[in-house]
């Protein structure tokens, strides 16, 4: 293994794992229309099954999102979900609550001017913190596509204080071991005002709801400009940095692959994560990693697998950033030499270290390569074509 890749190196990419989503794996698209992939899966089986081949060629995925109105119904036995993922080489990750997508909330879930909607929307945020416990996950995400589109539209402090309430009780009902993720997004749908539109409110929501909740860091959720690696800073030092969604953006919020349009940026906040590790006696503080992305056009498990190599790659480079060095420098004021010491590392190709660190755990070198020598995606997209026709499924009616 190269020079660069000490036993610490190593062990870090051990312990680095990123869970993927199963709406990942099934017909997405845009506001005007979804785009359909043969091979996209059907239900919850084929969404597990994916999940399983991706962390079969990475090593490093084993833990697979659910969204409960897409992936649960009366039906559903949790149980037998927890035990097919188990059979395909995952477990259940994080529990993601639906609360934006019925007609009863076109004027917000939390923030709703209506008790009726309010509570709801509470009780299946609560079904879904129960329905984690039964699958003994831990983090339960919360995103809310509240807000208003007009000024004068409601009461933007009385919504704050709904939202404060309602995140309170959904608090109240976590175990023990759970932790409540609160995201942010500075617009859309709301294009007046948005409930919880940065960082900084969903830092003041998670507070008042209570210690086990933390902020969740999407890394497309953001104006072009914004420093994200600081607001992750902020985060790490106030103990309030629960998580991220990766995916990649080129305006605000497109959920490109991960590093696809700025990958100096995501490296940028690695950095900050081993920085904070550093700082702390080589304590890495306890993150849920999670990838959030639309695979519209790429081909979703190709795309998930390359997801997971740039994750890897990004996050290696940003271990190999002597941080003794950075601290002397920016101690002297030397400028030019710590930002080299950033690009230094940056410019490392740490490729054929991750190789050699795959093959001595029993894994490809190039786990695309694998993949699709494999002929995964024919058998599926062939499987998958039959099944749809035998059950008179459009492609239309496919997604869910």
């Amino acid at each position: 293994m190269s020079d660069q890749f000490t036993d610490e190196v190593t062990a870090l990419l051990d312990d680095f794992h990123i869970e993927t989503p199963s709406w990942g794996y099934a017909d997405t698209g845009t506001r005007f229309g979804k785009f359909f992939q043969d091979a996209a899966a059907i239900d919850i089986n084929d969404k597990l099954t994916d999940a399983g081949e991706v962390h079969r060629v990475t090593g490093c995925c084993p833990a697979v999102a659910v969204h409960v109105l897409w992936d649960f119904d009366e039906n559903t036995d949790p149980s037998q979900v927890s035990e097919l993922a188990r059979q395909c080489g995952v477990r259940i990750g994080s529990i993601n609550p639906n609360v934006f997508q019925d007609l009863e909330y076109k004027l917000g879930s939390f923030g709703n001017p209506d008790e009726a909607v309010r509570n709801q929307a509470l009780e299946h945020c609560v079904h879904s913190i129960q329905l984690g416990q039964q699958l003994q996950s831990r983090e339960v995400t919360l995103w809310f596509a509240d807000g208003t589109n007009y000024p004068g539209q409601d009461n933007i402090r009385e919504r704050k204080k709904r939202f404060e309430h309602c995140l309170q009780m959904c608090h109240r009902e976590l175990s023990e071991d759970q932790i409540l993720l609160v995201e942010y997004k500075p617009f859309e749908p709301a294009f007046y005002q948005t409930d919880i539109a940065d960082w900084g409110m969903a830092y003041l929501y998670a507070k008042k709801a209570g210690p086990q909740a933390r902020v969740l860091v999407d890394t497309g959720h953001h104006y072009v400009a914004q420093n994200i690696e600081q607001i992750v800073a902020w985060l790490l030092d106030e103990e309030m940095l629960g998580g991220f969604h990766f995916n990649d953006r080129r305006y605000a919020d497109d959920d490109l692959t991960l590093g696809s349009i700025d990958p100096y940026q995501i490296f940028r906040i690695f950095t900050e994560i081993h920085r904070y590790a550093f700082d702390h006696g080589g304590q890495y503080p306890d993150i849920a990693y999670m990838v959030d992305q639309s695979h519209n056009l790429k081909a979703k498990t190709e795309a998930m697998i390359q997801t997971a190599m740039v994750a890897q790659e990004l996050y290696v480079k940003a271990a190999l950033v002597d941080y003794a060095a950075l601290s002397g420098h920016q101690q002297a004021g030397r400028i030019v030499d710590a930002e080299r010491t950033l690009q230094d590392a940056f410019a490392t190709d740490v490729r054929p270290g991750i190789a050699q660190w795959r093959e001595q755990r029993g894994l490809h070198r190039d786990p695309l390569q694998a993949h699709r020598e494999s002929g995964y995606t024919q058998t599926a997209a062939s499987d998958r074509r039959k099944r749809r026709q035998e059950m008179g499924l459009t492609q239309a009616a496919s997604y869910a």
